[in-house]
C-alpha cells in the first residue's frame, strides 16, 4: 500500500566538470512514496544514474551537484537533509535508510570472499554490537529470504550463477531493513528467464517488508508492468510523469511514444515499430509491450 512521501528531490542539477562541462541532470525533482516503485526510464545516457547516484550522495568527481536538495523522511517522523550528511551520519543514511543495487551489480562482490565474510563485513561495520552467532542467523535468514540456500554462505562468487549472484547483491541490500532501495538496471545481462525470478522476487520482497523502490531501466514495457508511477527521462530531463496506465494508455509527449514504440507487440503492425525506430534515432531491443508483459533489457 501506497503512503506518505519518504524521499524528495527538489530541482537537482549535476555536472560533470570535464572540457566541456556536461549537464548530465537538469533541474530534476521527483517525489517516492512509501511502498511505491517509481520506474525512472529513459535512453542510455539520459541520466538516470547520475540522478541515483546525486540522491545517495554516491557521485565520484568529475561528476557535482550543483543544484538541489534531497530529503529523507524517515519513519522516526525526523526530516533529513541528505545534501546536508557528512561522515557517520552519511554512511548511515546510505544502508539505514536508503540501499542500493548497482548497475552490473553480479560483478560487485569480492571475488575472493566468500557470501559469507561479505555479509558479515556489513554488520562488522553498521550493527558493531552484534555477535557472530547472530550474524549468522541474520546472513542466513537473508539469503533464505531472496530464495537461496543458507549452504551458499560458503561459496565464493565464481561458484554461483548470474542469478544468484544477483540474489545475493539484493540480500546484501536488504541486510539493515531499509525503507529505500534503488536499483539500477538490476536485471541487466540476465536471460530472460532469470530476470522473470529476480522481478518476481523484487516484487515479493517488497509486499513482504514494505520498502520503496527507485527501479532505474531503459525498458519501457517492464517499467509499466511493475511500477506504481512512471519517469521518463531525456537529455538530463524528466520529460513525463504518471501512473503506468497513464504512461501506457495515453502519454503525451512525442518522445515517451517513441519510447513506447521502440517495443512492438507481439501482434500488430511491425512497420509501426519501424518508424519508431527511425523517428527516435535509437537501436533498442525488441520485446513485448503492455501490462503482463515483460520486455528483454539489454546493457544501458
Amino acid at each position: 500500500m501506497i503512503g506518505e512521501a519518504v524521499l524528495t528531490a527538489r530541482d537537482i542539477s549535476i555536472r560533470y566538470e570535464v572540457d566541456p562541462p556536461v549537464e548530465a541532470v537538469k533541474g530534476v525533482s521527483l517525489t517516492l512514496h512509501r511502498g511505491e516503485i517509481l520506474g525512472l526510464a529513459g535512453e542510455s545516457g539520459c541520466g538516470k544514474t547520475t540522478l541515483a547516484y546525486g540522491m545517495t550522495r554516491l557521485l565520484k568527481a568529475p561528476a557535482v551537484m550543483t543544484r538541489g536538495d534531497v530529503v529523507f523522511h524517515d519513519q522516526s517522523g525526523q526530516d533529513i537533509d541528505v545534501v546536508g550528511l557528512s561522515g557517520d551520519g552519511l554512511r548511515r543514511f546510505r544502508w539505514d535508510k536508503v540501499s542500493m543495487v548497482f548497475q552490473g551489480s553480479m560483478n560487485s562482490l569480492n571475488p575472493v570472499m566468500s557470501v559469507r565474510k561479505q555479509l558479515h563485513d556489513v554488520f562488522k561495520t553498521h550493527r558493531r554490537g552484534m555477535r557472530k552467532s547472530e550474524r549468522e542467523a541474520r546472513s542466513a535468514d537473508l539469503l533464505k529470504l531472496v530464495g537461496v540456500d543458507p549452504s551458499r554462505l560458503s561459496s565464493f562468487p565464481h561458484e554461483l550463477s548470474g542469478g544468484m549472484r544477483q540474489r545475493v547483491m539484493i540480500a546484501m541490500a536488504l541486510s539493515l531493513d531499509p525503507q529505500v532501495m534503488i536499483m539500477d538496471e538490476p536485471t541487466t545481462a540476465l536471460d530472460v528467464v532469470v530476470q522473470r525470478g529476480i522481478i518476481r522476487e523484487i516484487m515479493r520482497l517488497r509486499e513482504r517488508l514494505g520498502f520503496a523502490v527507485v527501479f532505474i531501466t531503459h525498458d519501457l514495457p517492464l517499467l509499466i508492468e511493475i511500477s506504481d508511477h512512471i519517469a521518463v527521462m531525456r537529455d538530463g530531463r524528466i520529460v513525463e510523469q504518471g501512473t503506468a496506465e497513464q504512461i501506457y494508455r495515453n502519454p503525451t509527449e512525442d518522445y515517451t511514444k517513441h519510447l513506447l514504440a521502440s517495443f512492438p507487440s507481439l501482434t500488430g503492425d511491425r512497420g509501426a515499430f519501424i518508424r519508431g525506430r527511425a523517428e527516435t534515432g535509437r537501436s533498442m531491443r525488441a520485446g513485448p509491450i503492455g501490462p503482463g508483459s515483460v520486455g528483454t533489457e539489454g546493457a544501458a
